[in-house]
């Protein structure tokens, strides 16, 4: 098992990103505390790209003033063996004061209206931070492939659209959602789950599974059923249950066909998780893997889907 190169600074990562110059290079951007949903990308990233670059950041500017950076997990040396584990080439892990060496940056990428819903709605300024680091680090990278996965599906679309709208070179490609053998999406938040808090999270599962059994009847259906499943959990405190439309986030109307976001975010003791499923409303209609190309329809395009 080959150890990856592991810099931490700009003038290490310089020479180790060119040696990677015989053939297409992917990043898969972290923020620490890797685990199998991770390990996932990179596996995804090793099948197309000739070398792979993961960078483990703790981004300070996507932790709003009531989210405790300092809580968040630190497992570096796990980190590094799954990248070793993984094939990785070359591990970036700056501290703050290298990617934003004159302090907080005067000037940010802005999400925009995008940014402000959802997730942007319950976290204010996280996308703006998210937008900004991924733009430095795929400015420093070069990458030709950059991986996200579904879970984060907010995330995933700004990042499509700031990459097409500020012309960035790269493929953004989206990995489906990796999820524990119990049906709970992996992410670094479930390590502060109890017994008793992973059971009741597992309500938010069900219930996206739930709505996406019945997707050929239609949207109101959909959110019923899955709305039925969280009522039934009541230690699950609900921030949001939404069926939109997976390129501008508006809930679909009652008579659309096609493809559809439906997410959840809850507080489950402690603890905020979020979880979606794509979907295909209409005859035929249920739990998708990913979006149809692995992408998302042109954002000129009217939000009507499958008449």
């Amino acid at each position: 098992m080959n150890q990856p190169a592991v810099v931490h600074t700009r003038a290490g990562l310089g020479p180790a990103r060119a040696a990677l110059d015989d053939g297409e290079v992917a990043v898969v951007m972290t923020m620490g505390a890797l685990h199998e949903g991770h390990a996932a990308l990179i596996r995804e990233a090793r099948r197309r790209a000739r070398h792979v670059v993961v960078t483990i950041f703790l981004n300070p500017l996507q932790f709003g003033p009531r989210e405790d950076l300092s809580r968040y997990p630190r497992t570096v040396d796990s980190d590094l063996e799954i990248c070793a584990r993984e094939g990785v080439d070359l591990v970036f892990m700056p501290t703050p004061d290298v990617v934003y060496p004159d302090g907080d940056p005067g000037v940010r990428v802005s999400a925009g209206p995008l940014g402000d819903v959802l997730e942007g709605q319950a976290r204010a300024g996280h996308f703006d931070g998210v937008l900004t680091v991924v733009g430095k680090l795929l400015h420093l990278i070069r990458p030709d492939l950059a991986y996200y996965g579904q879970k984060d599906a907010q995330q995933l679309l700004l990042i499509r659209r700031m990459v097409r709208d500020l012309d960035f070179p790269v493929e953004v490609v989206a990995v489906p959602t990796v999820r524990e053998p119990d049906d709970l999406a992996m992410s670094s938040r479930n390590i502060y789950l109890t017994d008793s808090d992973r059971e009741v999270a597992l309500a938010l599962s069900r219930a996206l599974r739930a709505g996406a059994a019945i997707a050929a009847e239609g949207p109101s259906a959909v959110r019923r059923a899955a709305r039925t499943e969280l009522v039934a959990e009541p230690l699950a405190l609900v921030d949001y249950l939404v069926l939109v439309h997976p390129e501008n986030l508006l809930d679909v109307p009652e008579w659309y066909r096609g493809e559809a976001l439906l997410a959840v975010a809850a507080r489950v003791g402690t603890t905020r998780l979020i979880d979606n499923l794509p979907v295909r409303l209409g005859p035929g209609g249920g739990p998708l893997e990913s979006f149809s190309g692995n992408g998302l329809v042109p954002a000129d395009e009217p939000a009507t889907g499958d008449a």
